[in-house]
């Protein structure tokens, strides 16, 4: 859920105005590294965390502050799956689809997801409460098949754990 960007602060190409405590926490990050570039995925996080997902305009403003071209910016941005460049729910779900997850139930896993919800991949329910999204790999191999809710990890999950597993999560 996005909230009104803030009046102070670093201002990027499209009015975007990155929060005071968001800018200094990036600069306080860069810090410990002796390239900037390397805090540019905590960056991105920061940004995230106040807005919900990365608008195209903070980009801009992200890479003033670290003192890198957008491009760089940019193109960490849409390298990483947990970095979300359009508005999302409330609840991301993401569902793993690698080889072990996709052998054990992925696909009614899926299918059970989709039915519940409402929704398909890249969709948002109407209320803005969840938004489902597939992933290559959560490391859960073991709880295969396995999905994660904000950054909760579930495995082994069965289609009838859903409503109990998804009211969880108001």
């Amino acid at each position: 859920m996005a909230t009104t960007p803030q009046t102070t602060g670093l201002i990027g190409s499209d009015g975007f105005h990155l929060h005071p405590a968001d800018e200094a926490a990036m600069l306080e990050e860069m810090a410990h590294y002796e390239q900037p570039q390397a805090a540019c995925i905590e960056a991105l996080k920061i940004v995230q965390r106040r807005h919900g997902w990365v608008p195209d305009e903070a980009i801009v403003a992200i890479a003033r502050v670290l003192g890198i071209g957008p491009a760089a910016v940019e193109g960490v941005a849409t390298f990483y799956s947990l970095i979300f460049r359009q508005p999302v729910g409330r609840h991301v779900v993401l569902v793993c689809d690698s080889s072990s997850c996709f052998l054990t139930g992925f696909d009614e896993l899926k299918r059970a997801l989709v039915s519940q919800l409402g929704i398909d991949y890249g969709q948002t329910t109407d209320d803005d409460r969840f938004t489902l999204l597939p992933v290559c790999c959560l490391g859960a191999c073991d709880g295969a098949p396995a999905l994660m809710i904000d950054a909760d990890t579930y495995g082994p999950v069965s289609a009838g754990d859903l409503p109990d597993l998804l009211e969880g999560y108001p």
